[in-house]
């Protein structure tokens, strides 16, 4: 097999070298803002011995994706800021976990006494090699080894953590500050929130997750939830999603480093249950570009972050 084969929105890569590349920067025309954005569950490469692997057909695999995020935020690039983003499924590696949280459930072998077995994640069957999609459908047919799991950890995870640890320092290094946008979306059955009187429960739309206060500048936060809410959106802050390891792990505002996670409800832009954009995509869009300019704004007039900054023409 030579080429790609495309079936609707998911792609079939050769098998050969399954992801070519493994991920994307789409840099803007001029780098003008500290803004960072990344989007590590879009993927929508289904390599075909992955494929051949799973018990799960590829619709089934996409329940854990988050699709077309990558999309949704690509107004980074209008204001001067890259966006970085995986073409390989979270099915198949989740960035957003320590990049040793195995589960002995999946392996045919022993673990490393490095592996971190033990987290709520990988009891869940959600570790840095899946062993369940969201819905806790069994992914393989059969266990995996070991070997196959780290070739995907140093072949995928790592060199994509090492492209977003490399444009946190650039934005840091050229404006005095790095602000990472980590962009998600949730299911609409998660996305609910308490009413008033007999369990009722309303809508939600977005969830910022800052690691309760410690991974941004509150600045950042409120500047990010006002302008959402102007919009309409109802908004909630870390309930459900407070932010996982990517939040955890680059969010650092003592030493200038500053990380959000934005959880999107899926129901607000696609049919969750054929995996199609829907009439309201480009709206979605559109609002996101317009609180991404607003966000850009603040940071520009230095609303949302103290301390020094320096500006790209220094």
């Amino acid at each position: 097999m030579t080429g790609c084969e495309t079936d609707g929105d998911v792609t079939s890569a050769p098998e050969e070298t399954d992801f070519s590349p493994p991920f994307e920067v789409i840099e803007p025309a001029e780098l003008t803002s500290p803004l960072v954005f990344s989007s590590p569950h879009s993927g929508r490469i289904y390599p075909p011995r992955f494929l051949a692997a799973a018990k799960l057909d590829a619709a089934a695999l996409r329940r854990s994706e988050d699709a077309y995020v990558d999309e949704l935020f690509a107004a980074a690039g209008a204001v001067g800021a890259p966006l970085l983003h995986a073409h390989f499924p979270r099915a198949w590696l989740d960035l957003n976990r320590e990049p040793y949280e195995l589960d002995p459930k999946l392996f045919d072998g022993p673990l490393p006494q490095f592996a971190n077995t033990r987290s709520l994640r990988v009891a869940a069957g959600l570790g840095t090699i899946p062993r369940v999609v969201a819905d806790a459908r069994e992914i393989y047919a059969g266990r995996i080894t070991l070997e196959d799991a780290l070739q995907r950890i140093e072949t995928l995870y790592k060199p994509y953590h090492a492209a977003l640890r490399g444009l946190m320092a650039r934005a840091q290094e050229r404006f005095g500050v790095a602000i990472l946008i980590d962009c998600h979306s949730m299911p609409s059955s998660s996305a609910r929130e308490g009413g008033i009187g007999r369990g009722e429960k309303r809508r939600l739309d977005i969830v910022i997750g800052d690691r309760y206060g410690a991974s941004a500048s509150p600045g950042v936060v409120e500047g990010l939830e006002t302008r959402l809410r102007a919009l309409g959106f109802n908004v909630q802050r870390n309930r459900p999603y407070a932010g996982g390891f990517i939040t955890e792990h680059f969010g650092r505002p003592a030493a200038g480093w500053h990380a959000v996670q934005v959880e999107v409800s899926r129901g607000l832009y696609m049919d969750e249950a054929t995996l199609e954009k829907s009439a309201r995509f480009a709206a979605l869009a559109s609002d996101l570009a317009e609180v991404i300019s607003g966000l850009a704004q603040d940071v520009e007039a230095e609303k949302t972050i103290g301390g020094p900054r320096r500006m790209a023409a220094e």
